[in-house]
């Protein structure tokens, strides 16, 4: 069977922790799925209502410090950017995730547990064809000092991403990556990071609840709290490509584009990634069979449900 043809798990996974951002205990479980079905979250815990929430550019309805997707009758999926940016690295098309709280577990404050998980089960290929979105023109969304630009490229995903802080031990910090030539384990095993004068100021809001220094990196001042330092030397940047990738995977397929980021984060993605589907020029979505590659455009609205 082809590497271009769908893929799911090979069976299922259970996995249990705590919301970042809640504290809530959370059981989720990772279920193989049909060629075609796509990434769909149910909320198991929610009765009498639609539970079923697809990860889409259109349904996020919260993007401030974590990317929160919610269906018609107001059910949410918070949190789920690491996981999205393991499925996509590890090329698995179509999963359904049951899930009995809001917010996916935080694990280690990465997407490494996701991923070894996964690779420790494998994945099954199926004789359906992948399909991929390709980007057709350049669009770029600012705010302030923040910018975003997706544009064409020929054969791959690359993500290049740049941060600037005034705390002198993160400072200003660039990388690039190309989702599917390097080897991305860096990019998986890189945490959620704070400040440690951030912590209370997030707490009032209700937010960081579940953090611990086991599943985020806090600086305070000069200083990494966390006993084990960094992973690797770019893990602050690294993490931000890490959520610009699960973010990007909302589109529904994967991606042929060239992004370039600078200081954004879950919300500006979304914003830009809007606009590009906001017009049917802006992509084409790309049915590949072995070495055909026959572009085929559609409206926003036949997004996840082309043949």
């Amino acid at each position: 069977m082809s590497i271009l043809n769908q893929k799911t798990i090979s069976k299922s996974i259970d996995i249990e922790g705590v919301g970042l951002h809640s504290g809530k205990k959370v059981s989720m479980r990772l279920i193989p799925s049909v060629p075609n079905s796509g990434i769909i979250f149910k909320r198991v815990d929610v009765k009498n209502i639609n539970n079923i929430v697809i990860p889409s550019v259109y349904n996020v309805s919260e993007a401030n410090y974590c990317t929160t997707i919610s269906n018609q009758d107001g059910v949410k999926i918070s949190t789920i950017e690491h996981l999205m940016a393991a499925l996509y690295g590890l090329g698995v098309d179509n999963l359904l995730i049951e899930i009995n709280n809001q917010e996916l577990p935080i694990l280690d404050g990465s997407a490494k547990i996701f991923v070894e998980k996964i690779n420790s089960i494998g994945l099954k290929t199926s004789n359906v064809p992948i399909k991929i979105i390709k980007i057709n023109n350049k669009i770029t969304v600012e705010d302030g000092s923040k910018k975003i630009t997706i544009e064409p490229s020929k054969i791959s995903l690359d993500i290049e991403f740049e941060i600037k802080f005034n705390n002198s031990l993160i400072g200003t910090q660039k990388n690039k990556v190309k989702i599917y030539e390097d080897n991305l384990t860096d990019i998986f095993n890189s945490r959620t990071f704070c400040l440690y004068e951030d912590i209370k100021k997030l707490r009032k809001m209700n937010l960081a609840l579940g953090g611990t220094l086991q599943n985020a990196i806090v600086v305070k001042d000069t200083k990494i709290l966390n006993e084990q330092g960094l992973r690797n030397n770019k893990e602050f940047v690294n993490h931000k490509i890490l959520d610009c990738l699960g973010d990007i995977y909302l589109s529904g397929y994967k991606m042929i584009a060239n992004v370039v980021c600078s200081q954004g984060g879950h919300r500006l993605t979304n914003q830009v990634l809007r606009k590009v589907f906001e017009n049917q020029e802006n992509y084409s979505v790309i049915e590949i069979k072995e070495k055909y590659l026959p572009h085929t455009l559609v409206a926003k609205s036949q997004l996840k449900s082309i043949a």
